[in-house]
């Protein structure tokens, strides 16, 4: 039987809001987290080597932007779908980030199911 679940990196700073992404994404048939990081050198390293769909990027990172991580991930694989998750709700930072190579755009604030919407929406080359 052929695996079509879609392939998601969650990248968060804070370990209790990866957890969360997870058990939401967990509570989906055909969506698997494949790996998981706390920092940008992390997520550029596993946007290299772990096969996946979807990156959930969050816009800020103890040791670098998500923003500049952002470009070197889309430099180095321009398959991945990048999700830029932000507690900014302020459109300049969305424009930015689609601007910078972002698939979309998503704010903390939003509610689960809009999570999972965007995954899906993103897994199909939508944006």
């Amino acid at each position: 039987m052929k695996n079509n679940k879609i392939r998601v990196i969650v990248v968060d700073d804070h370990a209790i809001l990866r957890s969360g992404i997870k058990q939401i994404l967990a509570a989906t048939d055909d969506i698997e987290v494949v790996a998981e990081a706390e920092n940008a050198a992390e997520a550029i390293q596993f946007a290299r080597d772990v096969k996946a769909d979807v990156m959930l990027l969050d816009i800020s990172l103890p040791d670098r932007s998500g923003m500049d991580a952002l470009k070197c991930i889309k430099r180095d694989n321009q398959q991945l779908a990048v999700l830029m998750l932000s507690m900014y709700m302020e459109d300049q930072y969305a424009v930015r980030a689609l601007k910078s190579g972002a698939s979309g755009y998503l704010c903390k604030h939003s509610a689960s199911n809009e999570l999972l919407s965007a995954i899906y929406a993103l897994a199909k080359g939508k944006k």
